[in-house]
């Protein structure tokens, strides 16, 4: 058995770009696995990935012609099945074994080869034999039809090929763009393959205009990415070519000089990326007066619509110059520049156009307009939405306290879904809230409230940053606010992956500016003052979506380090102030390090389950009588609660959570002497309410910060 490298190439028409970099990664990851399920391939075997516009392929190393051969036991049959009184074999099992391929000819001696052995209560038949390894034209045949079949084709695509044979036809392919070509080189050998209607052989195609020589012959696996790019003109790996772009931005920003550099947008590189096969990156500009649209506008067209890299300064201002990536290096680029200005210029040209007409008509003069936009056929139009948000907002605002900031939060709630009833908004929806907030400098409105219009989606996304004033926080908490209470109140609820409103996102946003702006609300009551803007519109379901928010609390505070039983200890007391918590945490996590916390843990579990049980018959009342005390031990303990209670308690009004359980801890031994001596449930009534106060008394003192009893083994 000897071992070489394999490279496989599947040449193709040019594939999806938002797709690509997935196409190729899953094509290498199956093909690779494949083969090392299938012993032709080791564990240590290294599969490189190499995707393009038009090629997906997988570089596989040390690579077997055959796989070795495999020793299988198979159990056949219980011993009283197969063998006879006589310890001949019975027709059953000569049966299996000759379907298995075994010689039967000699019975005895078929049954002689066989293996005894235990399994379970009875003894069994066992057949050994040796399964030949798979061949490399068999294996690889195998495992490219099941990465073919495995790719995350975005949408497939049907087309017919000529039939190979006597008879003139077509056949139907599905593939997710038309297939003309397949490599499979083992070494410098071809392997017999066949996929999408193609045979395998050692020859590709390179780049469309540039390729040194058509079609590329290559030599062996080894040498595919360096022939290519010699021969082909194509940089076939993702990850060299994408480099390769960065390499060039930030080389041609360089040349532009006076600290420009281009826009950071992954995701734009990435399709950039997949967009061409050898990158050539060019200067362009457009005129100076199109910099008077806000350059938010400039940046979406260029980057949405012609895949730009737009130029900004040392200021983070935008520039009138743009970077191209080409997919061709002629010698002169003046025709690549000239037809790249020509072709934005129309673009920029019409968001000045959108610009300078939505700035003819005042944003108050557009909220009537938002009465016939539909927002959904329960909850009425935008135009409904808005006041809901204004109510909600007034609400908040509220109890923030300033009369002036209600001012504020009211008219930004009011102007705030405005300009998605203008032009510019109306073809670039992406700049919602950002337009808005540009169109309300322009009215005049002050810089408080245009921050909060434009502020008021934030944050729209993980690590996004929160409005940048207390209007913005109050109409973002509104309108997400709006959003949660209005869907649950309507039954529409995310289901699995599936999430139309993004109200996971709405949640961990009202989460984000409850605890970063440490504001002082109560969740309870900021969702209670949702729920009346909606009128007979819905039913209440804030349980419900409470318990969805602590949900993705608690699933951000694992994220950030805490351990599950930590965050279930403060989580199980469903906080009102979210700004609070991790403070809380901190507690609990210096209080589980105490060597008190154990044994205080398991108690406070144990108490619980005393209550739990008493108020079966009625409430306990955390009420104790002096008088009633028998027991040294219960004496010694209602002495420690007088004693440090009091202390702990103020150290929690005063925001000490950490010294407040740490003041707690010197309970441990009268809790633990109260257990040994004490009979909670005395026989005489009054003796047993009055230990089962004690209890409450203790339980509640020591369940403040969070429940303690969490952190019980």
């Amino acid at each position: 058995m000897t071992t070489q490298n394999l490279l496989v190439e599947l040449f193709v028409e040019e594939l999806p770009p938002k797709a690509l970099q997935k196409l190729g990664d899953a094509f290498a990851t199956v093909l690779g696995d494949q083969l090392k399920a299938l012993g032709l391939a080791s564990a240590s075997s290294v599969v490189t990935p190499f995707a393009s516009p038009r090629r997906l392929a997988a570089h596989v190393t040390a690579v077997a012609d055959k796989a070795a051969d495999k020793a299988v036991q198979q159990k056949l049959m219980p011993v009283t099945v197969g063998l006879q009184a006589d310890g001949n074999a019975t027709p059953a099992l000569l049966k299996k074994l000759q379907a298995l391929g075994a010689d039967v000819s000699n019975p005895a001696a078929a049954v002689a080869a066989l293996k005894r052995a235990q399994d379970g209560k009875a003894e069994a038949l066992f057949y050994d034999s040796v399964v030949p390894g798979a061949t490399l034209a068999a294996g690889l045949q195998k495992a490219l039809d099941e990465a073919i079949a495995k790719l995350p084709i975005p949408k497939v695509m049907s087309y017919q090929l000529e039939t190979d044979c006597e008879l003139p036809g077509w056949t139907s392919v599905n593939f997710v763009r038309p297939a003309h070509g397949l490599v499979a080189l083992h070494g410098g050998t071809v392997v017999p393959v066949k996929a999408l209607g193609l045979t395998a052989g050692n020859s590709t195609t390179g780049h469309r205009f540039e390729a040194a020589v058509s079609p590329v012959v290559l030599a062996d696996a080894d040498s595919y990415a360096a022939t290519l790019k010699k021969d082909g003109a194509v940089i076939a790996s993702f990850a060299e070519r994408k480099a390769e772009i960065a390499r060039q931005l930030a080389a041609a920003a360089a040349k532009v000089g006076n600290g420009a550099r281009p826009i950071e947008d992954e995701a734009l590189l990435d399709e950039v990326t997949a967009l061409v096969e050898r990158p050539n990156v060019v200067i362009c500009q457009f005129e100076e007066q199109f910099l008077g649209v806000p350059q938010e506008c400039l940046i979406l067209t260029m980057k949405a619509n012609q895949k730009y890299f737009p130029l900004l300064d040392a200021a983070g201002k935008l520039t009138n110059k743009f970077l191209v990536v080409s997919n061709i290096s002629p010698e002169d680029t003046s025709f690549v520049t000239g037809g790249n200005e020509r072709v934005v210029r129309p673009r920029l040209a019409d968001a000045k156009f959108f610009f300078d007409q939505d700035r003819k008509k005042t944003l108050a003069s557009r909220v009537e307009g938002l009465g016939k936009v539909v927002y959904h056929n329960k909850l009425g139009t935008q135009g409904e939405r808005v006041e809901r948000v204004r109510a909600i907002a007034k609400a908040i605002a509220s109890q923030l306290g300033e009369a002036q900031l209600v001012q504020d939060a009211d008219l930004a709630a009011q102007l705030a879904k405005t300009d998605l009833v203008t032009d510019m908004v109306g073809e670039f929806p992406e700049l919602q809230g950002i337009m808005g907030g540009y169109y309300a400098l322009n009215d005049g409105l002050g810089e408080t409230v245009a921050n909060a219009i434009e502020d008021h989606y934030k944050p729209r996304f993980a690590g996004d940053a929160l409005p940048r004033n207390t209007a913005g926080v109050v109409v973002a908490l509104a309108d997400k606010l709006e959003t949660l209470v209005g869907m649950f109140g309507i039954g529409n609820l995310p289901t699995g992956d599936r999430d139309p409103f993004a109200l996971r996102r709405h949640a961990l946003g009202v989460i984000r500016m409850l605890v970063e702006k440490d504001l002082p609300l109560d969740l309870s009551a900021l969702l209670a003052c949702a729920v009346p803007a909606f009128g007979d519109k819905i039913t209440d379901a804030t349980p419900a979506l409470a318990d969805f928010i602590y949900d993705r609390l608690a699933g951000s505070l694992r994220e950030q380090g805490y351990s599950a039983q930590e965050v279930d200890a403060v989580l199980a007391l469903r906080p009102q102030r979210l700004a609070l918590v991790e403070k809380q945490l901190a507690a609990v996590r210096a209080f589980a390090a105490l060597p008190e916390s154990p044994a205080l843990a398991a108690a406070n579990k144990r108490v619980g389950n005393i209550l739990k049980k008493a108020e079966v018959e009625g409430p306990v009342d955390a009420h104790v009588n002096p008088n009633l005390l028998q027991e040294k031990a219960e004496q010694d303990l209602y002495a420690a609660l007088q004693r440090f209670v009091p202390e702990a308690n103020a150290q929690f009004d005063a925001g000490d959570y950490t010294a407040s359980l740490q003041t707690l801890a010197v309970l441990r031994a009268p809790v633990d002497a109260f257990f040994d001596d004490v009979m909670v449930n005395a026989e005489q009534l009054d003796l047993r309410l009055n230990r089962q106060g004690l209890l409450k008394t203790l339980h509640e003192a020591m369940n403040r910060v969070a429940d303690l009893s969490r952190l019980a083994a």
